[in-house]
C-alpha cells in the first residue's frame, strides 16, 4: 500500500507545473498560481519577488521562455549603465535619432528598428550579453538583434534569446537595488517604462485602477510576456514575470497571474495607513 501512495503521489507531482522554491508565507498563492498555470491552454511561467521583504512565489520559474521584446530591459538598463559612466549620453546621435529618443520608442511603443540601432551602438547583440554576464545573471541570453529573430524560422522553444522567469525578476532585481543604474539613471528608466503603450490586456488589465505599474511587453506568434514592477498599497514593489507560449489564452492568464500575485502579497500585510498609525 505504502508503494501505491507513494507512485499516485510522483504522479500528482508530474501532473503539476514545476515551481522553484516559494517562500513559505506563500505556499497558498503557489497553489493558486499553479492551478491557473495548470488550466491554462498556454505554457506558463511565472515568478514574482517582494523588494523589501525578499520573500518569492514562482511556477515554472527555472524552466526557459522567448524573452522576444522584454529584452529591451536589459538594452536599456545596459547603455544607461554606459550614461552613468560617461562612455554615452542620452543626447547622443544614433542613426538619426537621440538615445533618449530611441530609448522611450524602444520601451513606450515597442519600437523595433529603434531597439537595433541601440543594439548596434552597444556593439551588437554579443555586447549586450558579456553585459549581462558581467553582472553575473545566468539562464538569460541574448544572441540575435529583433530583425534577426524575427526572420528566423519561429521556435517557441529555441533557448537563444529565452530566459527563466526567474532570471528575469533577478534582472529587475538588480536594476532596482541601484547598483545596476546610478539614481538618475534608475528613475528614468522606471519613469519611462511607467509610460509602456503596450500590452494594456495582460499584467495590467486586472489589478485595481490605479495601480503603479512599470513594465515591459514581448510578443511573437503563439506567444506572450509582460515583466516589470507593481506597487502594493501599502508601497513595497514587486518584481514579476509572467510568459506564456501556445495556446489561445495567453494575455487573459498573464492578467489573472498578475491580479493573483497582487493580491497575494498585498494579504501578508496591513495596509499602509494601518502600519504607520501602530508605529
Amino acid at each position: 500500500m505504502r508503494l501505491i501512495a507513494v507512485f499516485l503521489w510522483l504522479l500528482a507531482c508530474a501532473a503539476q507545473p514545476a515551481a522553484a522554491a516559494s517562500s513559505p508565507n506563500l505556499w497558498s498563492l503557489e497553489q493558486q498560481l499553479g492551478a491557473l498555470a495548470a488550466g491554462s491552454s498556454a505554457d506558463v511561467g511565472i515568478a514574482a519577488l517582494d523588494l523589501e521583504t525578499g520573500e518569492t512565489v514562482s511556477i515554472n520559474g527555472e524552466k526557459l521562455f522567448p524573452m522576444a521584446s522584454t529584452m529591451k530591459v536589459a538594452v536599456a538598463a545596459a547603455y544607461l549603465q554606459q550614461v552613468d559612466h560617461g562612455r554615452r549620453s542620452l543626447d547622443d546621435w544614433i542613426g538619426g535619432q537621440s538615445a533618449q529618443y530611441l530609448i522611450e520608442r524602444m520601451l513606450i511603443n515597442s519600437d523595433n528598428p529603434a531597439t537595433d540601432k541601440l543594439i548596434r551602438n552597444l556593439g551588437g547583440p554579443s555586447a549586450v550579453q558579456d553585459w549581462v554576464r558581467w553582472h553575473g545573471l545566468r539562464d538569460l541570453r541574448v544572441d540575435r538583434t529583433i530583425a534577426q529573430l524575427l526572420r528566423a524560422r519561429r521556435d517557441l522553444w529555441d533557448t537563444r534569446d529565452s530566459a527563466t522567469p526567474v532570471a528575469m525578476v533577478e534582472l529587475l532585481k538588480r536594476i532596482d537595488s541601484g547598483k545596476v543604474l546610478k539614481p538618475g539613471s534608475r528613475a528614468y528608466l522606471l519613469a519611462t517604462m511607467a509610460r509602456c503603450k503596450t500590452g494594456k490586456n495582460r499584467m495590467r488589465a486586472l489589478l485595481p485602477p490605479g495601480t503603479r505599474v512599470e513594465h515591459k511587453t514581448g510578443t511573437l506568434n503563439g506567444y506572450s510576456s509582460d515583466v516589470g514592477f507593481i506597487t502594493l498599497p501599502d508601497g513595497r514593489r514587486l518584481a514579476v514575470a509572467f510568459f506564456a507560449r501556445g495556446g489561445s489564452d495567453r494575455p487573459r492568464t498573464i492578467a489573472q497571474a498578475a491580479r493573483a500575485v497582487y493580491y497575494g502579497f498585498a494579504s501578508l500585510f496591513r495596509p499602509f495607513a494601518t502600519r504607520v498609525s501602530a508605529n
